[in-house]
Order: structure tokens, then C-alpha cells, then sequence
């Protein structure tokens, strides 16, 4: 899991968790403040009527009392049998004569010595009267009642609301507290999300350059793009890349010092062989072949050497085609001695790609002589050219032993022979060839025949113009 992506998860992840905290926490606290401010109406609204019924008691007989307390308190409803409170989807009740919650309240007021003067709750429990807050039943409902008894008069005065409404419209009014937190933590997330890949794309234009570096173009990191918390992991990266530059050029010097300074003593070993060998022709045979190996050998590793470096590689149209067929000449010695016939199979006819033609006359050598030198007697080389993918295909398929899936890629390695006793290779032929299709931006890889028959084919893909990737100056 990439640091972006784990980052990301971590801080959103405790960004919900905090949200979700937050917001229940909001929840349950609105509804409780909610709730006080409830029963704080609930007083509010008894002490009116308290108000009220000390008033009507100065001013009106005890006969009179009920009709003014009912008039005054109960919701005057026309045609009530036709409106279903519970029902009615309308909050405000037709001719505007009051809201639909008002049936929600109840109102009961008691003489000093209990009679009922108002009674629109119907919880027949004036024997209980105790001041202060409670519940009742009625009418299937909970209620929540706040009871006084007023100093002046004596009269019991009563206040109810229904549980189930205050429950709602606590629920909303909670809701509507928490619901902007919901709705702008997805938004969160996102700006957090965005916020730390935007944080991490110094890092990717770091990353960048090391991706595309090749090892004969080792360069040091701008640290100037580096943020200040990963400067010094930018600085040591830039160490090892100077170090490891100077080893691959040390290295690459050795190769080539070694191998040039053994072209001269191997050439007058040959020279002496032969001269012995004028004499003695079976006894130093063995030898002079060892020794055309071992020049074999320096030879290619002169040619990886300058591969490697790039040297004096000034890439020009060329006409692939015409390469193939003068590849294909230059080895045919080889295949005549073993009775091989290498054939071309070319689809395009002038195939003009960009690329050096001294490099790719050397791949296709290379990849034919070492056809020939795994193939049978009396057998066929196929070399197929075909157009691709904005470049061109090469096969070159023999009908040797073949390589097994599992060994393929090993065998493009740096001396490795898979089978030691075919052939006199040093084992550089596929890694030469494959470093030269890296070098013009293709690709090389080894597969079996696709006809039945036992064999190897080598795939090489070419573009047909330069990439910025691969193009030199």
C-alpha cells in the first residue's frame, strides 16, 4: 500500500470517527437542551393560565367559570367529526382559526377542593395532584404534565404535551443541528483526500526522475523541489546515485580496458598456434579453439561495453528491411556449414525506422548466429517483419531444443549459458541484443512457437521514431 493511499485512510478514517462522535454527541445534547426548553414552555404556559384563571375568578361567578376556561383553552374546531388531527397533513387548520398542535396540549383546572372546572386531558387523576413535573396517561398517549396550585385562589391549574410530539419535534430540531456536520463531512473527506495527494506531489515529481533514469545517464535529484521533511533522504539518494555512478564507470572502464588489452596477446597466441599448428594440426586444434572463443569473448564484451555507455550513438533513418537482408548475408557462412536455410518473411517492404544501423545490423547477427548455433542440421530459420504498433515486429524463430518458460528470462542475463554443452558461446549473445533494443526504446523477449514445432522464437518490437525517452544528442 502506497504512503498516499495509507495516509489518506488514516485521516479520513479519524475524521469520521470524529464526525460520527461529534455528531451524536450534538444528537444527544440537542434533544436534552430541547427537552428542558420543553418543560420550561410547559411552566411558562401554566403559569398564563394561572394568570388567566386568577383574573376570571375576580370577574366571574363560579357558574360562569367552565364556558370562559372552555372557550378560551379548547381549539374551537368547525365541522370537528370531518378533520383528523392525526391524519391531517395540513399544519394549519382550515379558515387559519389555529395549528393542528395545539390538540397536542391539554389544559385542567380544579377548584380548591378538586372539582374540575377544565378538562380537555381526561387522565382522571385529580386525587394525585402534586406540584411540579410528572407524567399521566390518556387517550393512549403519554403525557408530560407540569401542576401548581395558585397561592391567591386555591385553584389547581394543570399543563400537558403530548410525549410523541415532543420526541418529534426534538428529533428535528436535532436533526437539523447535525445534518450540515453530515452533509459537509463527505466534502470534508474529499478536500482531505485532495489536500494530501496535492502534499505528496513534490514527492511524485521526485519519483519521477529516478523512474526514467538509466544506468548510463545517472544524474544527482533537484533538491530545490524537495519539501524540507524528506531534504535529507533527497540529499543521500543523490550520495548512493554519485557512488553508484562511479562504480558502473569503473566498472565499465574495466570491461573495456580489460578486453581491449587482451585483443593484442590473444591475437599473437593465435598467431603462434598456427604456426605450431602447421606441424601438429591435430594436437593444437582444441587449442586454437579455445582460443577463438576466448576472442569471441572479448569481442563482445568490447561491444557491450560500448553499448552500455552509448557510444557515438547518433541514431538516423534507416531502412530496417534492407538491414535484415544484409544481417542475414553476413551470417549465411554460418548456416551453410550446418545446411540451414534462413529465410525473410517481410510484410512491409521498406520498413524506415530511426535507429543505428551498425547496432541494429549487430542484434540481428547476433540473435541469427545464435539460431544457427542451436539449430539442427537441415533445418529452418524464419525472420519474420511485420508493422506494429507505431514501429516494427522482428521474429526469429529456429527449430532447436528451445528455451522452457521458466528459464526464458534468465537466459537474456549477463553470462548465463543454459546449456553448456551446445555451442561455444560466453553468454552475452541475447543480453547484447536485448540492451540494444532497450537502447532504441524497444523490446526484446523469447517465446515458443506458436506452430506445433520445437524451437525458440525471439520477439523484438522497434519503434519507428525516436522517444524522448531513448533519443541522444
Amino acid at each position: 500500500m502506497s504512503l498516499t493511499r495509507t495516509l489518506t485512510l488514516l485521516v479520513t478514517s479519524t475524521v469520521l470517527l470524529i464526525a460520527i462522535i461529534a455528531a451524536a454527541w450534538s444528537y444527544v445534547e440537542s434533544n436534552h437542551e430541547l427537552e428542558e426548553l420543553f418543560d420550561a414552555e410547559l411552566a411558562q404556559s401554566t403559569r398564563i393560565v394561572q394568570g388567566l384563571v386568577r383574573h376570571l375568578a375576580d370577574t366571574q361567578s363560579m357558574e360562569e367559570l367552565p364556558k370562559t376556561l372552555s372557550e378560551t383553552l379548547e381549539l374551537p374546531v368547525p365541522d370537528r367529526g370531518k378533520i383528523d388531527f392525526e391524519k391531517d397533513a395540513n399544519e394549519i387548520l382550515p379558515g387559519g382559526i389555529g395549528h393542528k398542535y395545539e390538540k397536542k396540549l391539554a389544559f385542567e383546572v380544579w377548584t380548591p377542593d378538586r372539582m374540575p372546572l377544565l378538562d380537555t386531558l381526561k387522565a382522571d387523576d385529580s386525587e394525585t395532584l402534586v406540584p411540579g413535573y410528572s407524567w399521566a396517561e390518556s387517550r393512549g398517549y403519554r403525557w408530560r404534565v407540569f401542576t401548581l396550585q395558585d397561592t391567591a385562589t386555591g385553584f389547581w391549574i394543570r399543563t400537558a404535551q403530548r410525549e410523541d410530539i415532543r420526541e418529534e419535534l426534538s428529533q428535528e430540531l436535532a436533526l437539523g443541528n447535525v445534518l450540515p456536520l453530515l452533509i459537509a463531512l463527505p466534502l470534508l473527506l474529499i478536500a482531505v483526500s485532495l489536500a494530501i495527494q496535492l502534499g505528496f506531489r513534490p514527492l511524485v515529481r521526485l519519483e519521477r526522475p529516478i523512474r526514467n533514469m538509466a544506468p548510463e545517464r545517472i544524474h544527482p535529484l533537484d533538491d530545490r523541489q524537495a519539501p524540507k521533511e524528506v531534504a535529507g533522504l533527497v540529499q543521500a539518494v543523490n550520495s548512493l546515485l554519485n557512488r553508484l555512478d562511479q562504480a558502473l564507470e569503473r566498472e565499465r572502464r574495466f570491461s573495456a580496458d580489460a578486453a581491449h588489452e587482451l585483443r593484442t596477446p590473444l591475437a599473437v597466441l593465435r598467431l603462434n598456434l598456427e604456426k605450431a599448428c602447421a606441424n601438429n594440426p591435430e594436437q593444437f586444434k582444441g587449442l586454437i579453439q579455445s582460443v577463438d572463443r576466448m576472442v569471441h569473448l572479448v569481442e563482445q564484451m568490447l561491444l557491450l561495453s560500448r553499448v552500455d555507455a552509448g557510444t557515438d550513438f547518433a541514431p538516423e533513418h534507416h531502412n530496417l528491411s534492407a538491414i535484415i537482408e544484409q544481417s542475414i548475408a553476413d551470417v549465411a557462412p554460418l548456416a551453410l556449414e550446418k545446411n540451414i536455410e534462413p529465410v525473410l518473411e517481410d510484410d512491409t517492404g521498406q520498413a524506415l525506422i530511426y535507429c543505428h544501423r551498425a547496432l541494429i545490423n549487430t542484434l540481428m547477427r547476433s540473435l541469427l548466429a545464435n539460431a544457427i548455433q542451436y539449430s539442427p542440421e537441415h533445418t529452418i530459420i524464419t525472420t519474420h517483419l511485420e508493422p506494429s504498433a507505431d514501429g516494427y515486429h522482428i521474429a526469429v524463430c529456429d527449430q532447436g531444443p528451445g528455451i522452457p518458460t521458466e528459464e526464458r528470462e534468465r537466459a537474456l542475463s549477463r553470462f548465463v549459458r543454459l546449456d553448456q554443452r551446445l555451442g561455444g558461446g560466453a553468454g552475452l549473445g541475447l543480453a547484447i541484443a536485448r540492451r540494444i533494443a532497450e537502447l532504441h526504446g524497444g523490446q526484446l523477449t523469447l517465446a515458443g512457437r506458436t506452430d506445433g514445432q520445437t524451437g525458440l522464437c525471439v520477439n523484438i518490437w522497434l519503434p519507428a521514431r525516436p522517444s524522448s525517452s531513448n533519443s541522444r544528442s
